[in-house]
């Protein structure tokens, strides 16, 4: 490998062994359930924007990754090949509001995706261009809203990757953006008054200043907000004063007469749901669910009825109804589509009908019903993948869906509720021909006997009678489910002749509550163990070798390629832990951490403390093992999990005496947990990761 003359600041040429900067050590120790527990480097928990210190550490981390990066061989050919993989026609699910169509469009590499609205079958005409925002192109359209009758939209502006955002409006007709603004809105999306007189959204006090990215959110408020009136003006809705912890989410009814608030507590699907007549605002509340036991979440409102999704009395999801009209405190349910053997993983009322989206070992399958629950025959998907969308209103006439698998990048297709009929929408013309990829999904057993499903990517004229650098990815948490998916990076490690598996292991929703329940809280091990015998798996069947098998996963995914070095530094060539929560002691200390009790449980909870202490990656590294390549990525402006948990775990790496591998980390400016960054910053660190696990894979 060759190394520049800049790259080699830090670097002994000769060993190719990295010369770390000098990581303070401080003497902080801990008292958890009389367990004392050394904490050296906690002064890196400080925001880097407001202490001087921590900013110096990171430049200097970051000019060791740099260099060593930058004189990575392939590097720039790999930075080059993402560019032209990247450099096609892109676009998003559209949402119809009266006669028009908003979607978003990337005409290849823009850095941020353009509003589009078309008239009917008119022609498409830019709406907003958040590419003309900021000069890093940093700056991102979170999410848009247009009112009913498409004549306005709400837009949510993210600044810099952070998850807080700032409401504006535009005049759809003209361009114009109104005055109104707001800002401090965090887990929220907007809801329009049917009358188009204003919407409803959900914010959180204005932190103190210096905390923006730091504090605890709380205290979040239900408000309603008017066509041009300034935002301290905004009607406070629904709050809870007494419950400083929970949060609201708020839709207005299919037919405009009840506000549907959703509460939530933390990062379970369990709710407790409130109806607020929208005609008497003066009225009280009605709990139409109160505990948090299960997931109730509001479908929409049709034939006299609220609809709603399910899991209590089933685990892999239902359908059930209640009167709209709520006769006292107790709600009257009916049962409209029974739990079924696959997943219930999306449902909408389009048109009078239900569209079922169901998870049947992880790939999609869609079926639709009428409003007593009747068959009504399937949707014809284009393939074996993850179909995604139909959204639309009670009374549509059509609605519109996705369709991707890992070789087959997003087609939109337009559907006619009534006939069945398809159209494509938009479709991608990618620089890669689908047939010339393998997808095919296999089925291993963990460590306890679990059958684990995992899908097996790479390209069809690949030798796999020889073993193979292969890049392993899961996450392993908080419901989440993986269905195949298209990638621009993923083409771009498989067509360097690499071989891309996915794990869909437990802590997911991949097979409902149960699968979910497995690895969560005291369970968590069940995850690693999972994500280890994947690896075996592999190994054992002769695709690769321990010397040449890389990990991934980001945030709670991060957490998990952690772990496993831990507990097996022997079993990977590098680990690309990214944005992840590494020190499980003190991550509900900050911004949207408390929420996550919920899956990993509370270190005040002395069995809690003893399960977290016992995987967290900070914690449990350990000197005199050989430990694989590790390249750590975060960013300065992730108020989701905060850098200081990377910091920290990348401080404790390199301060052990773990072999003579990188361990290094890449931090990058003005940028969050990954929503909004910009297509430069994404193809520059994924060149970055993807020459560093070549390197280390031997690709």
């Amino acid at each position: 490998m060759s190394i520049g003359a800049d790259a080699s600041q830090g670097i002994e040429e000769t060993q190719m062994i990295i010369k770390y900067p000098a990581t303070k050590a401080v003497d902080q120790i801990d008292a958890f359930h009389g367990t004392e527990v050394p904490d050296p480097y906690r002064w890196l928990e400080a925001d880097v924007r407001e202490e001087d210190e921590v900013a110096a550490w990171v430049e200097a981390q970051n000019k060791i990754s740099s260099g060593y990066l930058a004189g990575l061989e392939n590097r720039q050919a790999i930075e080059d090949r993402l560019r032209v993989l990247w450099d096609y026609e892109k676009f998003t699910l559209p949402t119809k509001r009266g006669d028009r169509y908003f979607y978003r469009r990337n005409d290849g590499l823009q850095n941020q995706y353009v509003l589009y609205v078309q008239d009917g079958d008119g022609a498409p005409r830019i709406l907003l261009d958040p590419n003309e925002w900021s000069e890093d192109g940093a700056t991102a359209l979170g999410s848009y809203h247009p009112s009913p009758d498409g004549s306005l939209a709400a837009y949510l502006i993210q600044d810099g990757g952070s998850d807080w955002r700032t409401v504006k409006l535009v005049d759809v007709d003209t361009g114009q953006v109104l005055s109104d603004s707001i800002d401090w809105v965090k887990f929220s999306d907007v809801s329009w008054a049917k009358d188009g007189s204003g919407f409803f959204y959900s914010r959180y006090p204005a932190p103190e200043e210096g905390e923006e990215f730091q504090s605890l959110n709380t205290d979040q408020a239900v408000y309603f907000h008017r066509i041009g009136e300034d935002k301290k003006n905004d009607d406070r809705i629904y709050a809870r004063p007494e419950f400083p912890d929970h949060g609201f989410s708020a839709n207005v009814s299919s037919d405009g007469a009840q506000l549907v608030i959703t509460v939530w507590l933390g990062t379970d699907d369990k709710y407790e749901v409130v109806l607020i007549d929208l005609k008497s605002l003066g009225t009280e509340p009605v709990n139409l669910i109160t505990g948090f036991d299960h997931e109730y979440s509001y479908i929409a409102t049709a034939d006299g009825r609220h609809f709603f999704f399910t899991d209590e009395d089933a685990p892999k999801g239902k359908v059930v109804s209640t009167p709209a009209q709520q006769i006292g405190e107790r709600a009257i349910w009916t049962d409209v589509i029974a739990e079924q053997e696959g997943v219930l993983a999306g449902i909408n009322i389009v048109g009078s009908r239900i569209f079922a989206n169901y998870m049947e070992d992880v790939k999609s399958a869609v079926r639709i019903f009428g409003l007593d629950g009747s068959s009504l025959g399937e949707v014809v998907l284009p393939g074996v993948g993850a179909a995604s969308g139909f959204d639309g209103e009670p009374d549509d006439t059509e609605t519109f869906f996705n369709f991707e698998s890992f070789n087959r990048p997003d087609t939109l297709y337009r559907l006619d509720v009534a006939s069945g009929e398809q159209s494509v929408f938009k479709q991608p013309d990618a620089p890669m021909e689908p047939d010339d990829y393998v997808v095919r999904q296999v089925f291993y057993q963990s460590k306890d006997g679990t059958r684990v499903p995992m899908f097996i990517s790479h390209r069809k004229d690949l030798d796999l009678t020889k073993t193979t650098p292969t890049l392993l990815y899961a996450y392993g948490g908080f419901n989440i489910s993986l269905t195949p998916s298209f990638s621009v990076t993923r083409l771009a490690w498989m067509e360097m002749g690499g071989v891309y598996a996915v794990a869909n292991i437990r802590g997911g929703g991949e097979y409902g509550k149960a699968w979910h329940g497995a690895g969560r809280l005291l369970n968590k091990q069940n995850v690693f163990d999972d994500f280890i015998a994947a690896g075996e798996y592999l190994i054992a069947e002769g695709i690769t070798t321990p010397g040449q098998l890389a990990i991934l996963g980001g945030s709670n995914g991060g957490l998990l390629v952690g772990a496993v070095i831990n507990q097996r530094p022997d079993l990977f060539a590098a680990g690309l832990p990214a944005v992840g929560v590494m020190d499980m002691l003190r991550f509900h200390r900050f911004t949207a951490g408390r929420f996550w009790t919920d899956d990993y449980g509370d270190p005040a909870n002395e069995k809690d403390f003893h399960n977290l202490y016992a995987y967290s990656p900070y914690h449990n590294i350990e000197s005199g093992n050989d430990y694989p390549a590790v390249l750590v990525t975060t960013a300065d402006t992730d108020d989701r999990v905060v850098p200081g948990h990377s910091f920290k775990y990348t401080a404790a790496l390199q301060a052990a005496d773990i072999g003579d591998a990188p361990h290094i980390i890449r931090i990058e400016a003005r940028a969050g947990h990954g929503a909004g960054k910009p297509t430069d910053k994404i193809i520059e660190e994924y060149a970055d990761m993807w020459a560093f696990i070549a390197k280390h894979t031997g690709l």
